[in-house]
């Protein structure tokens, strides 16, 4: 059993950094910072920290809110949020200090 952190980071689909969604610079840039693992899950709603709402409609998706969720070591999460601080964004984040390892056997 390992211990770290789990940062989630939270964004909307129509965010983006150069010509890629935001989401795929923090997958990069997760990345670049050796971290190995990283879980994106889109939403269908959200409210933002301006109290505007940000949601996925048939005809529009690209308002679409997504989560990023990212478990690593913390010395891997310290460089992924230094290298996401330099980006130019703003990002709203959580960071807790969890436990984690694997179950099973390895393949």
């Amino acid at each position: 059993m390992a211990m770290g952190s789990q940062l989630t980071l939270y964004a909307n689909l129509s965010q983006r950094k150069g010509n890629r969604t935001v989401v795929e610079w923090i997958l990069d840039t997760a990345r670049e910072a050796g971290v190995h693992g990283a879980t994106v899950v889109e939403c269908s709603e959200g409210v933002d920290a301006h109290g505007r709402v940000h949601a996925a409609h048939f005809f529009e998706l690209a308002d679409e809110p997504a989560v990023v969720v990212v478990v690593a070591v913390d010395a891997a999460i310290d460089t992924l949020v230094e290298k996401l601080a330099q980006g130019g964004l703003t990002l709203f984040y959580t960071r807790a200090p969890v436990e984690f390892g694997h179950l099973g056997e390895s393949s």
